[in-house]
C-alpha cells in the first residue's frame, strides 16, 4: 500500500506522482515546490475532458490515481478572457496550436476589454479510493501582443496586473512568485503541512 495511517499523520510509502509530459511545466513545479514535497513525474495519456476547471482536474486525478495506484498530483491550466466570459479557458491549447499568439490576440480585436486571468487547478488524490482535493490559483492580467521567448505556451501574451513584462519576459524566479501556478502550489504545500503527510524513506 502507498498510503497508511501513522500516529502523527498519514504515511506515504512513495513520492507523489506528478502527472505531466511538459518539461517546462515540470521545471516550474520543481522550482516552486523545492524539497517541500517529494515527487516524481510521469506522463500519462489521460482523456481530454470537458467542463469546469475544478471538475476536469478532479476527474483527471481520479483516473491518474487508478493508473498509478498511489498518490498523484495533476494540473490543469486555463487562460480566460473576460470579454469572452472565460473562454478559451481549459481549451486554450487547441486555440494556441491552431491560431497562435496572434490569433489569440485577434479574438479580442472587437472588444475594448483586453483583461484576462490565468487559472491553475491542482488536484491531489491519496489513492484510487480517495476523493481528490483541488486547489485553485488565479492571477489577473491582460492580453498583449507577444513579447519575450516563445517557448512556453501563452506566456508571451499574458501580462500580469501590476507588471510591465509578460510572463515570458520575466525572470523565472520573479514569475514564480506571482504566477497562478505558484499560488495553487502554495495551497498544496499548506495542505500537506496541515494534513501531516509523512514520507517514508526507502
Amino acid at each position: 500500500m502507498a498510503v497508511a495511517k501513522a500516529a502523527s499523520g498519514v504515511l506515504l510509502s512513495r513520492p507523489v506522482t506528478f502527472v505531466t509530459g511538459n518539461a517546462k511545466k515540470l521545471e516550474e513545479v520543481r522550482a516552486i515546490l523545492g524539497q517541500s514535497i517529494p515527487f516524481q513525474s510521469l506522463k500519462l495519456d489521460l482523456p481530454e475532458l470537458q467542463g469546469e476547471p475544478e471538475e476536469i482536474s478532479k476527474e483527471k486525478a481520479r483516473l491518474a490515481a487508478v493508473e498509478v495506484n498511489g498518490p498523484v498530483l495533476v494540473e490543469d491550466t486555463c487562460l480566460c478572457f473576460n470579454a469572452l466570459k472565460g473562454l478559451p479557458g481549459t481549451y486554450y491549447l487547441w486555440f494556441l496550436q491552431k491560431i497562435g499568439h496572434e490569433g489569440l490576440n485577434n479574438l479580442l480585436m472587437a472588444y475594448e476589454d483586453k483583461s484576462a486571468y490565468a487559472l491553475c487547478a491542482f488536484s491531489f488524490a491519496l489513492g484510487p479510493d480517495v476523493e481528490p482535493i483541488t486547489f485553485l490559483g488565479k492571477t489577473p492580467g491582460m492580453i498583449v501582443p507577444a513579447r519575450g521567448p516563445n517557448d512556453f505556451g501563452w506566456d508571451p501574451i499574458f501580462q500580469p496586473d501590476g507588471h510591465e513584462q509578460t510572463y515570458a519576459e520575466m525572470a523565472k524566479d520573479e514569475k514564480n512568485k506571482i504566477s497562478h501556478r505558484s499560488k495553487a502550489l502554495d495551497m498544496v504545500k499548506s495542505h500537506f503541512v496541515e494534513a501531516g503527510y509523512i514520507f517514508q524513506d526507502k
